[in-house]
Protein backbone atom coordinates (compact mmCIF):
# COMPACT_ATOMS: atom_id res chain seq x y z
CA UNK A 1 0.00 0.00 0.00
CA UNK A 2 1.30 3.46 -0.89
CA UNK A 3 1.45 5.63 2.25
CA UNK A 4 -0.17 9.04 2.44
CA UNK A 5 2.51 11.76 2.43
CA UNK A 6 2.59 14.82 4.66
CA UNK A 7 5.17 17.32 5.91
CA UNK A 8 6.29 18.46 9.34
CA UNK A 9 7.64 22.01 9.18
CA UNK A 10 9.40 23.73 12.08
CA UNK A 11 9.43 27.08 10.27
CA UNK A 12 13.21 26.89 10.22
CA UNK A 13 15.14 30.16 10.32
CA UNK A 14 18.28 29.37 8.38
CA UNK A 15 21.76 30.65 9.05
CA UNK A 16 21.94 34.36 8.09
CA UNK A 17 18.15 34.49 7.61
CA UNK A 18 15.71 36.78 9.40
CA UNK A 19 12.61 35.36 11.10
CA UNK A 20 10.50 36.98 8.38
CA UNK A 21 12.50 35.18 5.71
CA UNK A 22 12.09 31.88 7.56
CA UNK A 23 8.34 32.39 7.85
CA UNK A 24 8.09 33.30 4.17
CA UNK A 25 9.79 29.97 3.52
CA UNK A 26 7.01 28.13 5.35
CA UNK A 27 4.48 29.55 2.89
CA UNK A 28 6.66 28.62 -0.07
CA UNK A 29 7.07 25.07 1.25
CA UNK A 30 3.34 24.65 1.97
CA UNK A 31 2.50 25.76 -1.56
CA UNK A 32 4.99 23.25 -2.93
CA UNK A 33 3.49 20.49 -0.79
CA UNK A 34 0.01 21.41 -2.03
CA UNK A 35 1.15 21.43 -5.66
CA UNK A 36 2.78 18.02 -5.26
CA UNK A 37 -0.19 16.25 -3.68
CA UNK A 38 0.83 16.09 -0.02
CA UNK A 39 -2.04 15.55 2.41
CA UNK A 40 -1.14 18.04 5.15
CA UNK A 41 1.54 20.23 6.68
CA UNK A 42 1.92 20.34 10.45
CA UNK A 43 3.77 22.90 12.57
CA UNK A 44 5.33 21.99 15.91
CA UNK A 45 5.22 24.12 19.05
CA UNK A 46 8.74 24.89 20.27
CA UNK A 47 9.96 27.67 22.54
CA UNK A 48 13.23 29.51 23.14
CA UNK A 49 14.92 28.04 20.05
CA UNK A 50 16.30 30.74 17.71
CA UNK A 51 16.27 28.54 14.61
CA UNK A 52 12.61 27.50 14.99
CA UNK A 53 9.80 30.01 14.36
CA UNK A 54 6.75 27.75 14.90
CA UNK A 55 6.13 28.62 18.57
CA UNK A 56 2.74 30.28 17.91
CA UNK A 57 1.19 27.46 15.89
CA UNK A 58 -2.30 28.88 15.45
CA UNK A 59 -0.99 32.21 14.16
CA UNK A 60 1.34 30.50 11.71
CA UNK A 61 -1.40 28.14 10.48
CA UNK A 62 -3.72 31.10 9.86
CA UNK A 63 -1.07 32.81 7.75
CA UNK A 64 -0.23 29.73 5.70
CA UNK A 65 -3.90 28.84 5.22
CA UNK A 66 -4.55 32.28 3.77
CA UNK A 67 -1.81 31.67 1.19
CA UNK A 68 -2.84 28.15 0.16
CA UNK A 69 -6.07 26.67 -1.16
CA UNK A 70 -6.65 23.00 -0.36
CA UNK A 71 -3.93 21.38 1.72
CA UNK A 72 -4.75 20.49 5.32
CA UNK A 73 -2.82 22.42 7.98
CA UNK A 74 -2.43 21.76 11.66
CA UNK A 75 -0.38 21.54 14.78
CA UNK A 76 2.05 18.71 15.14
CA UNK A 77 1.55 19.57 17.79
CA UNK A 78 0.18 21.88 20.41
CA UNK A 79 1.78 21.01 23.75
CA UNK A 80 -1.52 21.02 25.58
CA UNK A 81 -0.23 21.27 29.17
CA UNK A 82 1.19 24.69 28.22
CA UNK A 83 -2.35 25.97 27.54
CA UNK A 84 -5.89 26.05 28.83
CA UNK A 85 -8.08 23.68 26.75
CA UNK A 86 -10.68 26.44 26.30
CA UNK A 87 -8.14 28.77 24.68
CA UNK A 88 -6.96 26.08 22.27
CA UNK A 89 -10.58 25.27 21.39
CA UNK A 90 -11.18 28.95 20.65
CA UNK A 91 -8.03 29.30 18.54
CA UNK A 92 -8.53 26.17 16.48
CA UNK A 93 -12.27 26.72 16.31
CA UNK A 94 -11.51 30.11 14.76
CA UNK A 95 -9.17 28.48 12.25
CA UNK A 96 -11.75 25.82 11.38
CA UNK A 97 -14.41 28.49 10.87
CA UNK A 98 -12.14 30.47 8.57
CA UNK A 99 -10.86 27.41 6.66
CA UNK A 100 -13.50 24.65 6.88
CA UNK A 101 -12.29 21.10 6.38
CA UNK A 102 -8.61 22.04 6.38
CA UNK A 103 -7.56 22.22 10.05
CA UNK A 104 -6.01 19.47 12.21
CA UNK A 105 -5.09 19.57 15.89
CA UNK A 106 -2.29 17.30 17.05
CA UNK A 107 -1.72 17.21 20.80
CA UNK A 108 1.37 16.43 22.84
CA UNK A 109 2.15 16.55 26.55
CA UNK A 110 5.84 17.57 26.54
CA UNK A 111 6.76 21.20 27.27
CA UNK A 112 8.46 21.71 23.90
CA UNK A 113 11.34 23.45 25.61
CA UNK A 114 13.77 23.42 28.54
CA UNK A 115 12.89 23.57 32.24
CA UNK A 116 13.62 27.30 32.67
CA UNK A 117 11.49 28.25 29.67
CA UNK A 118 8.77 25.94 30.94
CA UNK A 119 8.56 28.09 34.06
CA UNK A 120 8.42 31.21 31.89
CA UNK A 121 5.36 29.68 30.20
CA UNK A 122 3.78 29.54 33.69
CA UNK A 123 3.51 25.79 33.29
CA UNK A 124 3.22 23.73 36.45
CA UNK A 125 5.74 20.87 36.48
CA UNK A 126 2.82 18.48 37.14
CA UNK A 127 0.72 19.76 34.22
CA UNK A 128 1.44 16.71 32.09
CA UNK A 129 -0.32 14.52 34.67
CA UNK A 130 -3.72 15.88 33.62
CA UNK A 131 -3.11 15.53 29.88
CA UNK A 132 -5.79 12.82 29.31
CA UNK A 133 -8.40 14.92 31.13
CA UNK A 134 -7.34 18.04 29.24
CA UNK A 135 -7.77 16.22 25.91
CA UNK A 136 -11.28 15.17 26.91
CA UNK A 137 -12.13 18.72 27.99
CA UNK A 138 -10.81 20.14 24.70
CA UNK A 139 -12.64 17.53 22.65
CA UNK A 140 -15.89 18.34 24.41
CA UNK A 141 -15.51 22.06 23.74
CA UNK A 142 -14.99 21.39 20.03
CA UNK A 143 -17.97 19.03 19.86
CA UNK A 144 -20.26 21.48 21.62
CA UNK A 145 -20.65 19.15 24.61
CA UNK A 146 -18.82 21.17 27.24
CA UNK A 147 -17.85 19.36 30.43
CA UNK A 148 -18.04 22.68 32.30
CA UNK A 149 -21.68 23.81 32.65
CA UNK A 150 -22.22 27.25 31.19
CA UNK A 151 -18.79 27.44 29.53
CA UNK A 152 -18.46 27.07 25.75
CA UNK A 153 -15.82 27.81 23.13
CA UNK A 154 -16.84 30.68 20.84
CA UNK A 155 -15.63 30.12 18.14
CA UNK A 156 -15.06 26.40 18.44
CA UNK A 157 -18.32 24.91 19.61
CA UNK A 158 -19.52 22.33 17.11
CA UNK A 159 -16.51 22.64 14.79
CA UNK A 160 -15.33 19.09 15.61
CA UNK A 161 -11.74 19.86 14.68
CA UNK A 162 -10.14 16.40 14.32
CA UNK A 163 -7.73 15.53 17.13
CA UNK A 164 -4.53 13.49 16.87
CA UNK A 165 -2.45 12.21 19.76
CA UNK A 166 1.30 12.70 19.37
CA UNK A 167 3.83 10.64 21.25
CA UNK A 168 7.16 8.88 21.47
CA UNK A 169 6.27 6.26 24.08
CA UNK A 170 3.61 3.75 25.05
CA UNK A 171 1.71 6.40 27.03
CA UNK A 172 0.48 8.29 23.98
CA UNK A 173 -0.15 5.07 22.06
CA UNK A 174 -2.42 3.68 24.77
CA UNK A 175 -4.23 7.00 25.24
CA UNK A 176 -4.89 7.33 21.50
CA UNK A 177 -6.13 3.74 21.39
CA UNK A 178 -8.47 4.20 24.37
CA UNK A 179 -9.90 7.45 22.96
CA UNK A 180 -10.20 6.13 19.40
CA UNK A 181 -8.02 8.86 17.94
CA UNK A 182 -5.31 8.78 15.26
CA UNK A 183 -1.80 8.33 16.62
CA UNK A 184 1.32 10.11 15.35
CA UNK A 185 4.64 8.69 16.52
CA UNK A 186 7.71 10.94 16.62
CA UNK A 187 10.09 8.42 15.08
CA UNK A 188 11.89 11.20 13.20
CA UNK A 189 13.68 12.13 16.43
CA UNK A 190 12.73 9.47 19.03
CA UNK A 191 12.92 6.12 17.23
CA UNK A 192 13.39 3.69 20.12
CA UNK A 193 9.78 2.77 20.96
CA UNK A 194 8.28 2.92 17.46
CA UNK A 195 7.43 -0.74 16.98
CA UNK A 196 6.18 -1.30 20.53
CA UNK A 197 4.05 1.84 20.51
CA UNK A 198 2.42 1.09 17.16
CA UNK A 199 1.72 -2.50 18.24
CA UNK A 200 0.11 -1.29 21.47
CA UNK A 201 -1.99 1.28 19.64
CA UNK A 202 -3.23 -1.12 16.98
CA UNK A 203 -3.83 -3.90 19.49
CA UNK A 204 -5.81 -1.80 21.96
CA UNK A 205 -7.68 0.56 19.61
CA UNK A 206 -11.32 1.29 20.46
CA UNK A 207 -13.52 2.80 17.70
CA UNK A 208 -14.89 6.28 18.34
CA UNK A 209 -17.13 8.89 16.73
CA UNK A 210 -14.05 10.34 15.01
CA UNK A 211 -12.35 7.13 13.88
CA UNK A 212 -13.61 3.61 13.14
CA UNK A 213 -10.22 1.93 12.64
CA UNK A 214 -6.69 2.67 13.89
CA UNK A 215 -4.70 5.21 11.91
CA UNK A 216 -0.94 5.54 12.34
CA UNK A 217 1.19 8.49 11.25
CA UNK A 218 4.95 7.91 11.54
CA UNK A 219 7.54 10.65 11.50
CA UNK A 220 10.56 10.21 9.25
CA UNK A 221 13.39 12.52 8.20
CA UNK A 222 14.30 13.01 4.57
CA UNK A 223 16.99 14.51 2.40
CA UNK A 224 16.02 14.08 -1.25
CA UNK A 225 18.31 15.47 -3.93
CA UNK A 226 19.19 15.10 -7.58
CA UNK A 227 22.67 13.68 -6.89
CA UNK A 228 24.26 11.54 -4.22
CA UNK A 229 26.90 14.19 -3.54
CA UNK A 230 24.23 16.78 -2.78
CA UNK A 231 22.53 14.33 -0.41
CA UNK A 232 25.77 13.64 1.48
CA UNK A 233 26.49 17.36 1.87
CA UNK A 234 22.99 18.13 3.10
CA UNK A 235 23.03 15.22 5.54
CA UNK A 236 26.30 16.39 7.11
CA UNK A 237 24.88 19.91 7.42
CA UNK A 238 21.75 18.47 9.09
CA UNK A 239 23.86 16.51 11.58
CA UNK A 240 25.85 19.61 12.46
CA UNK A 241 22.63 21.58 12.87
CA UNK A 242 21.24 18.90 15.20
CA UNK A 243 24.29 19.36 17.45
CA UNK A 244 23.73 23.11 17.41
CA UNK A 245 20.05 22.82 18.33
CA UNK A 246 20.90 20.89 21.48
CA UNK A 247 23.24 23.60 22.78
CA UNK A 248 22.14 26.23 25.31
CA UNK A 249 20.72 29.39 23.71
CA UNK A 250 23.45 31.75 22.57
CA UNK A 251 26.15 29.07 22.28
CA UNK A 252 27.54 28.29 18.84
CA UNK A 253 30.03 25.81 17.42
CA UNK A 254 32.21 25.91 14.33
CA UNK A 255 31.79 23.10 11.79
CA UNK A 256 35.01 21.55 13.07
CA UNK A 257 33.76 21.62 16.66
CA UNK A 258 30.43 20.12 15.60
CA UNK A 259 32.25 17.34 13.74
CA UNK A 260 34.25 16.58 16.88
CA UNK A 261 31.01 16.24 18.84
CA UNK A 262 29.56 13.96 16.16
CA UNK A 263 32.62 11.70 16.39
CA UNK A 264 32.28 11.28 20.15
CA UNK A 265 30.22 8.54 21.86
CA UNK A 266 27.68 11.19 22.90
CA UNK A 267 27.51 12.41 19.32
CA UNK A 268 26.87 8.95 17.96
CA UNK A 269 24.07 8.53 20.50
CA UNK A 270 22.67 11.89 19.40
CA UNK A 271 22.76 10.84 15.77
CA UNK A 272 20.76 7.73 16.60
CA UNK A 273 17.87 10.16 17.03
CA UNK A 274 18.03 10.51 13.22
CA UNK A 275 17.98 6.73 12.69
CA UNK A 276 14.89 6.93 10.51
CA UNK A 277 16.07 9.31 7.80
CA UNK A 278 15.84 8.77 4.05
CA UNK A 279 18.93 10.16 2.33
CA UNK A 280 19.66 10.09 -1.40
CA UNK A 281 18.25 10.44 -4.88
CA UNK A 282 14.67 9.77 -6.00
CA UNK A 283 15.07 6.00 -6.27
CA UNK A 284 16.92 5.69 -2.96
CA UNK A 285 14.51 7.89 -1.04
CA UNK A 286 11.44 6.27 -2.60
CA UNK A 287 12.63 2.79 -1.67
CA UNK A 288 13.50 3.87 1.87
CA UNK A 289 10.16 5.57 2.52
CA UNK A 290 8.10 2.64 1.23
CA UNK A 291 10.12 0.17 3.33
CA UNK A 292 9.90 2.43 6.39
CA UNK A 293 6.12 2.73 6.04
CA UNK A 294 5.87 -1.06 6.03
CA UNK A 295 8.26 -1.35 8.99
CA UNK A 296 6.29 1.23 10.98
CA UNK A 297 2.91 -0.20 9.93
CA UNK A 298 2.07 3.38 9.04
CA UNK A 299 -0.93 4.61 7.07
CA UNK A 300 0.75 7.98 6.61
CA UNK A 301 4.28 9.36 6.72
CA UNK A 302 4.89 12.84 8.06
CA UNK A 303 8.23 13.91 6.69
CA UNK A 304 10.68 16.33 8.28
CA UNK A 305 12.88 17.77 5.53
CA UNK A 306 16.41 18.40 6.79
CA UNK A 307 17.75 20.68 4.05
CA UNK A 308 19.04 24.09 5.17
CA UNK A 309 17.55 26.16 2.37
CA UNK A 310 13.90 26.46 1.38
CA UNK A 311 14.74 25.91 -2.30
CA UNK A 312 16.27 22.55 -1.36
CA UNK A 313 13.23 21.64 0.73
CA UNK A 314 10.92 22.54 -2.15
CA UNK A 315 12.97 20.39 -4.51
CA UNK A 316 12.80 17.56 -1.97
CA UNK A 317 8.98 17.67 -1.97
CA UNK A 318 9.03 17.33 -5.76
CA UNK A 319 11.46 14.41 -5.68
CA UNK A 320 9.54 12.58 -2.93
CA UNK A 321 6.23 13.06 -4.72
CA UNK A 322 7.73 11.65 -7.92
CA UNK A 323 9.24 8.73 -6.00
CA UNK A 324 6.09 7.71 -4.15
Amino acid sequence: MTPVLSLLDLAVVGRNETVQEGLNGTVTLARAAEANGFERVWYAEHHNTPAIASSATSVLIAHVAAHTERIRLGAGGVMLPNHAPLMIAEQYGTLASLHPGRIDLGLGRAPGTDQTTMRALRRDARAADTFPDDVLELQAFLRGESLLPGVNAYPGKGTDVPLYILGSSLFGAKLAAAMGLPYAFASHFAPAALEAAVAAYRGEFQPSAQLAEPYVIAGVGAIATDTGEQAADQFLAAQRRRVQLLLPPGRTLTDEEADAVLASPQGRQMMDMMRYTAVGTKEEVGTYLREFAEHARADELIIALHADHVADRVRATEIIAEAI
